[in-house]
């Protein structure tokens, strides 16, 4: 029996060939663009995890996204974090979410307070020195043609001078003047959040209680680091759920269509060969079994083919852009093959049950 599954499909080779590829195109549906979705959150742990801060302080009615929420915050109340009692650095930043050159998170910060948090690391140049100055990371200098200390680079439709090159993990890609960026977005003396560094990791509660305390803070959002990070998930983001489940329903429909014309089609095409089985003694359940071996055949190969070509795409979409990150993991590639393989077996349900039922009789008087 397992001679006769492979005989047909080699005995069909074109057909064989597109579902396979059907398959694989399912596979590479749901990987890579889920893995651009899901890289977005994990990306944004990346370029946190430098800043070297202890709590973040947020309006209470920020949302999740940085930058999404503008500026409503004085600035001037890093002076008033700066004085409670185990709070050792406030830096006030600005984070806007540009589409003036492409999407993009903009960062405005006080360099001199925010260079406590964690010193920079600068692979070439320094810090800004002029309003119209700007520090790029590693990542960002990459890009393209590459960019140099002394480059212009347009922000916001200004152009802007860089003067520093950075190590990655700094917030954001580019980093200007809170000043200048206030300016530019028409919220002077204002911030977007706060970054707190404690004087000891075991005194961030009693540093969050004491931000609680203070008159006007009383409603203001305090997390730890951790707790900001755990967030970037997309169990907490509704639309980007809702945006992984259309995908893969897409891809999903896109292979049983394929797999189900492909099977369908096979059967019709076998009816006397269906017929001689059954008249030899095969069981419903053994034709149900060959076209169900003959999917998952296909399937297995389908899915080696998706996940092999999901990670070429994902090196060639790293190569051409460095600053997109893609978050294609043991965990997602599992589920993405397990739910290719299940749907294609599921395009095939029909036609097996449709072999099954054939009169012995009426498939072997079949021309």
């Amino acid at each position: 029996m397992n001679k006769l599954i492979f005989a047909n499909l080699l005995h069909r080779p074109l057909r064989s060939i597109i579902s396979v590829l059907a398959v694989a195109i399912e596979v590479i549906m749901m990987l890579t663009i889920i893995a651009i979705m899901v890289g977005q959150l994990t990306g944004q742990k990346r370029l946190n995890n430098g800043i070297g801060a202890d709590l973040i302080v947020r309006p209470g009615n920020a949302v999740f996204f940085n930058g999404v929420g503008g500026a409503p915050i004085p600035a001037k109340l890093a002076s008033v974090l700066q004085t409670l009692p185990h709070v050792t650095v406030a830096s006030p930043v600005i984070t806007n979410l540009s589409m003036a050159d492409g999407l993009e998170v903009l960062w405005g910060i006080d360099y001199p307070s925010y260079r406590r948090l964690s010193p920079f690391i600068f692979l070439s140049g320094g810090p800004m020195q002029g309003p119209y100055d700007v520090m790029v990371d590693d990542v960002f200098a990459s890009t393209g043609q590459g960019h140099h200390v002394g480059d212009t680079i347009p922000i916001l439709k200004r152009p802007f001078r860089i003067t520093g090159i950075f190590a990655h993990g700094k917030g954001g890609r580019k980093l200007i003047s809170i000043a200048t960026m206030g300016e530019l977005m028409g919220s002077e003396g204002r911030a977007s959040a706060f970054y707190l560094k404690v004087d000891q990791p075991e005194n961030m509660n009693l540093a969050t209680n004491e931000i609680h305390a203070t008159r006007g803070l009383e409603n203001y959002q305090v997390m730890t680091m951790d707790e900001w990070y755990s967030l970037m998930t997309p169990d907490h983001v509704p639309a980007l759920n809702t945006a992984m489940r259309v995908v893969i329903g897409i891809a999903v429909i896109i292979g049983f269509l394929v797999i189900f014309q492909s099977m369908y089609t096979s059967v019709l095409e076998r009816t006397r060969e269906i017929g001689i089985l059954k008249s030899m003694g095969a069981s419903k359940w053994t034709i149900v079994s060959v076209v169900l071996r003959e999917t998952a055949l296909l399937a297995v190969a389908g899915v080696v083919v998706g996940v092999a070509l999901s990670f070429a795409v994902k090196s060639l979409l790293a190569q051409k852009f460095p600053s997109l990150y893609l978050d294609m993991n043991a965990a997602w590639v599992a589920r993405g093959a397990a739910i290719a393989f299940v749907g294609s077996l599921c395009g095939s349900l029909y036609p097996a049950w449709l072999a099954a039922r054939k009169d012995p009789i009426d498939a072997l008087a079949y021309e």
